[in-house]
């Protein structure tokens, strides 16, 4: 493991306070608690170190690296699954009492240029969370017609600039070859998006939406959040960081979705179907940390509780 490519884990305080239902003054807590994204472990650690004896922390990640680097964690109340957080629902229903999604992808794998995150850096361009499966970046535009790209681009990097990107791709592929490092994407954006927001890279919102979509991110948040509702207990927490508004969006349409009562029309004076969540706000990080940390400045955490009621 390159001890270069070091992480500042993001809200820790803030997300680990938000997991524990008596807050950080109140005795150690005991229960299962999820840390869904290990990254490297900032948040896992901080949990156990608040966590009673008969307590267990279950980590998930993708990231083999991640993996390995969970494993210099001796502690009998620890494991780690070399799963995404789609896979949260493999464990016993009502058996959780915390669960923490923190959806940024963590600086080593940013400044790791083998990895293929980032325009800073010439790397291959993989951006496979997991590089043990799937198809990378380069190996998906090989192929991918103009429209697709086009298509994801716009959905996922939300940038006006998607056609003429996807045709730009595509005229390289047909003239001189596939794309194959993220120097020769990040030049192509360059020259193709004329105008952009001040302190921004051109290619910002591209390789944002290439990653989003060869590694389903939207698509395995959705099934985590769904997933929450199931292996949460009663009182249990969920807590979420996200990064971006299209993470963020659909965190909280789901917390709100399942925070209010729901009436059967068909059945006006039926009792309503109790709710499942209870919100509890959202916390951004403080000025203090975004002046420490500048990879924080978009962070929002969102928190909600698992109701007795609801089914």
């Amino acid at each position: 493991m390159d001890e270069a490519w070091t992480h500042t884990t993001v809200m820790l305080k803030e997300a680990v306070d938000a997991l524990f239902l008596d807050g950080p003054d109140a005795p150690a807590p005991a229960g299962t608690y999820v840390d869904a994204t290990f990254g490297r472990g900032g948040h896992s650690r901080a949990i156990l170190s608040r966590l009673r004896p008969e307590g267990r922390l279950i980590a998930f990640d993708k990231d083999a690296e991640a993996v390995a680097e969970a494993a210099r964690i001796q502690d009998a109340r620890f494991s780690i699954r070399h799963q995404g957080f789609k896979d949260l629902g493999e464990l016993p229903p009502a058996s959780v009492s915390g669960v923490l999604l923190d959806l940024g992808i963590s600086s080593p794998q940013i400044d790791n240029p083998a990895r293929g995150f980032s325009f800073r850096f010439d790397g291959p361009l993989d951006m496979r969370m997991d590089t043990t499966r799937g198809e990378s970046v380069a190996e998906w535009l090989a192929t991918a017609d103009q429209q697709q790209i086009a298509e994801v681009i716009r959905d996922y990097g939300e940038e006006r600039f998607a056609v003429q990107i996807a045709k730009a791709i595509v005229a390289r592929r047909q003239e001189r070859g596939p794309i194959s490092t993220t120097t020769e994407l990040a030049q192509l954006v360059a020259g193709t998006v004329k105008t952009r927001e001040p302190g921004q890279n051109p290619a910002t919102r591209t390789f944002q939406a290439l990653r989003i979509f060869i590694n389903a991110e939207l698509e395995e948040l959705q099934q985590a959040l769904e997933a929450s509702l199931v292996v949460l207990k009663p009182q249990g927490r969920l807590a979420v960081i996200s990064f971006h508004s299209l993470e963020d969006r659909i965190v909280k349409q789901f917390i709100a979705k399942h925070s209010r009562e729901v009436y059967d029309r068909r059945a006006p004076f039926a009792a309503p179907k109790a709710m499942k969540l209870k919100s509890l706000g959202r916390v951004k990080p403080s000025q203090a940390e975004v002046d420490g940390n500048p990879r924080a400045r978009s962070a929002i955490l969102r928190v909600a509780e698992r109701t007795a009621d609801g089914s």
